[in-house]
């Protein structure tokens, strides 16, 4: 049994009005966040699933684009992370994941206490 120390994930954000902090880089004020319902950032979520599925766009492409978090600039990679650095319930998909494998094309919105994100492990 291999244990994993650290993993390297990218994710996208969308951050709703329920958010710890309901501001993002391209929101700044929260205006829109701050009227999105959380069932209204899972369904974001799904469209953009389906751009990726579709073949429409990339997961880096729409993070870039899309994504609340600061990595965005980065097409959501949040670098190299050990366990307990991370909300619980995202570090918990992530760790979960087979290599280079997104949980988006399986349908996985993760919900921590304030966000929903897109993981996806390098």
């Amino acid at each position: 049994m291999v244990h994993i120390c650290s993993v390297r994930a990218s994710h996208l954000l969308v951050k709703h009005k329920g958010s710890r902090n309901p501001k993002s880089w391209k929101d700044p004020n929260g205006t829109a966040i701050t009227q999105r319902t959380k069932e209204q950032a899972i369904a974001i979520l799904q469209g953009y699933k389906t751009q990726i599925e579709g073949k429409n766009a990339t997961f880096g492409d729409l993070a870039k684009q899309h994504s609340d978090c600061s990595s965005a600039k980065q097409a959501g990679d949040l670098g190299w992370f050990k366990a307990g650095q991370m909300q619980r319930p995202f570090e918990d998909a992530t760790f979960a994941l087979k290599v280079s494998y997104r949980s988006v094309l399986c349908l996985c919105c993760v919900k921590t206490h304030n966000h929903i994100h897109n993981p996806a492990l390098h």
